[in-house]
């Protein structure tokens, strides 16, 4: 059985200031296209059955950067919709909402915690079946794939809050046992 290797997508301007980037479609930095052509090493050996990426310009760079040829792009890998909280950073949001926690509170006119859930729930089931012909990539966005992690072992979205990502990072699904488990988390 194959299996669910998350790739977040190479550095941008916005996640090298920590602003919270759903819909708007920004371009790797130099630092982020360096990134992703390394994932070239790291993704080595491994024979992909199927290959799925947000439809952002940056999910897709990272994946032709690192070699891999994107078979579908999947609209549910879009990152959490900040809404109201687009391109601000957790500091600016929570001068103005102290206590904020975007894992509980969600963000006012974009996804509450239970909606990303949903749509990475529905990932999860159309690629399960895949894992019998291989591995299965999926590039996507940090929040969206803390979330997908937390649901593959059967935590609620919130429990995406307690596992870090960064940028051009791979992160291994899998299973010991018949149960869904991490395998890796976060290599660099």
């Amino acid at each position: 059985m194959g299996e669910i290797l998350l790739i977040r997508h190479g550095e941008t301007a916005w996640s090298a200031s920590h602003r919270h980037t759903s819909y708007t479609d920004l371009e790797l930095t130099p630092d982020g296209e360096r990134q992703a052509t390394a994932l070239r090493d790291r993704l080595a050996g491994r024979r992909f059955g199927t290959v799925l990426a947000s439809p952002r310009r940056r999910a897709l760079r990272t994946a032709e950067l690192a070699g891999l040829a994107v078979d579908t792009v999947d609209d549910d890998l879009t990152e959490w919709h900040y809404g109201d909280y687009e391109g601000r950073t957790t500091a600016d949001i929570r001068a103005e909402r102290p206590g904020w926690v975007i894992w509980r509170d969600g963000c006012p006119d974009g996804e509450s915690p239970e909606q990303v859930g949903a749509r990475l729930d529905r990932v999860i089931q159309r690629v399960t079946p895949l894992l019998d012909r291989g591995d299965v990539a999926l590039i996507a966005h940090a929040h969206a794939l803390r979330v997908l992690g937390a649901r593959w072992i059967g935590l609620p979205p919130s429990g995406g809050g307690l596992l870090r990502l960064d940028t051009a990072s791979v992160s291994v699904l899998g299973h010991e046992h018949g149960r869904p488990v991490i395998l890796a988390w976060n290599v660099r």
